[in-house]
């Protein structure tokens, strides 16, 4: 597999080599070893997340408030979603940027990255399956939304129909307000101050 960064230093595009012949293909979809050498991030599943979203889906953009910040692998394994990374790390120098994937079953291309950093997608076939290995158990509570619309992110969509969005992801804040708050992560290298500093 090759391990790629983007252009959100910390996130990474994982690109499988394929094995083909007449029965179809096999690849390896993560190798913890690679991931690790390749990304200084470690990486063991702790929890495994599946989610089946109708054309025209809209999730996120969610990110984690938890301390030791889990990192996830997410893989559309049916159908095909255009994905977006956000980073949200207060202090960091791409706070507000995005990189923009599309994920589909064929390629195998997953999408590495921390649980600090923002993670949206849009579903472009009925029946699409993301699955998102995580290195931390979920923590009722500690997932931070940002609204997916708001102009200072400029997210191109550009759905060809309706979006379905969820009620919470309806009334996610801005990032403004987000920052306001207090409870997005902080980039490492910046240090919290009380203001800042999650409760």
């Amino acid at each position: 597999m090759r391990v790629d960064e983007t252009n959100l230093p910390g996130t990474f595009r994982v690109v499988p080599d394929k094995l083909a012949d007449d029965r179809g293909h096999f690849y390896e979809a993560a190798r913890y070893s690679e991931l690790t050498a390749a990304t200084g991030l470690e990486f063991t599943v702790r929890q495994v997340n599946n989610s089946v979203s109708r054309r025209g889906t809209l999730r996120g953009v969610h990110c984690n408030d938890v301390p030791g910040d889990g990192s996830k692998l997410v893989t559309c394994v049916r159908g095909s979603i255009l994905d977006f990374m956000v980073d949200l790390r207060v202090g960091s120098p791409t706070f507000g940027r995005y990189a923009m994937t599309r994920l589909d079953a064929s390629s195998g291309i997953a999408l590495y990255m921390p649980g600090s950093i923002g993670h949206a997608f849009l579903a472009l076939e009925d029946g699409t399956c993301v699955n998102y290995l995580l290195s931390a158990e979920y923590v009722p509570g500690a997932m931070v939304d940002v609204d997916a619309f708001d102009p200072d992110l400029a997210l191109p969509w550009e759905p060809a129909g309706p979006v379905l969005r969820s009620a919470k992801d309806e009334a996610a804040p801005s990032l403004a307000e987000a920052l306001a708050s207090g409870r997005l992560p902080r980039h490492p290298a910046v240090p919290a101050v009380p203001h800042l500093a999650r409760s």
